[in-house]
């Protein structure tokens, strides 16, 4: 039994196959960013679910795509929790721009691949080798128009009385706001950058506001000048795009794209059936 995974901040995608590729089982858990879970918190979420703990013996391979897994420390971390919690699996631990790669490209094709969900990445891949310019720090620093920022906008918006009135008062209703939980989920939970992009759902219902417009372009305009531009053949390579937040942005990424004249490819909200016909090509 192989077990692909698929792992944001938010959710992780797991798929089961069998050699001949055929689908054994799906779930999902919680995200298993390494960067922001310990160890013990990490089990936790696996054995939440049956069909990962029952079968934890079973699994001979396991091949791991996830948000936080961008250094070989990360990389090395991950990769002793999982040997230790399926003894009988040769596991891999990608960084998850490996997924949306492997997703959204053919074969030795050249791309600029990005990912926008709760986090952000951007990465070249030549056809064979991933390349990548931007180290990340993470979601306090970095993290350009992902779902933690867009969150984290709303909220400062909110508390400094920018947000207009009707939406203020919607955003109220759909989300408590109030101060003390608020500050236990940014400094007191796990998975704070979970908790901001939670937010970016009621920037995205209300999009066509001015008040919603302004944050979208910008954190768009400040991807593509931070993150694409990085690589000097932006303008040669499409642009390929996984994650909610692309998906659902996708007409904005567009016009962006195309004012900057940049090719946009494709624009999946998971990676996660790709990488079923990838591992099934590559076995």
């Amino acid at each position: 039994m192989k077990l692909l995974v698929d792992s944001g901040s938010t959710k992780a995608d797991w798929i089961a196959i069998n050699d001949e590729g055929k689908v054994l089982f799906t779930t999902q858990t919680l995200g298993l960013n390494p960067e922001v879970l310990s160890k013990d918190e990490i089990i936790i979420r696996l054995e939440d679910r049956f069909d990962i703990s029952h079968n934890k013996n079973q699994v001979t391979h396991l091949f791991f795509y996830g948000a936080g897994c961008g250094t070989d420390r990360m990389k090395i971390f991950l990769t002793q929790v999982f040997q230790e919690y399926f003894p009988n699996a040769l596991v891999t631990v990608h960084e998850d721009t490996y997924a949306a790669v492997f997703a959204t490209t053919s074969k030795e094709q050249k791309a600029i691949v990005c990912i926008l969900g709760t986090g952000s990445n951007c990465s070249y891949y030549d056809g064979q080798i991933l390349h990548q310019k931007v180290q990340s720090l993470g979601y306090i620093v970095m993290d350009d128009c992902s779902g933690n920022r867009f969150g984290r906008h709303l909220l400062r918006a909110y508390y400094f009385n920018k947000m207009p009135k009707d939406l203020a008062q919607e955003f109220e209703k759909e989300f408590n706001v109030e101060p003390d939980p608020v500050k236990h989920n940014l400094y007191k939970q796990p998975n704070p950058n979970a908790y901001l992009a939670k937010f970016a759902k009621f920037l995205i219902k209300h999009k066509d506001t001015e008040f919603c417009r302004y944050y979208i372009f910008k954190e768009i305009e400040s991807f593509v000048e931070n993150y694409i531009k990085q690589y000097e053949n932006y303008k040669e390579v499409p642009v390929h795009f996984i994650g909610s937040i692309a998906f659902y942005l996708k007409e904005e990424l567009q016009s962006v794209l195309d004012k900057e004249g940049i090719k946009l490819g494709n624009v999946l909200r998971r990676p996660i059936d790709g990488l079923i016909q990838y591992h099934i090509l590559n076995k």
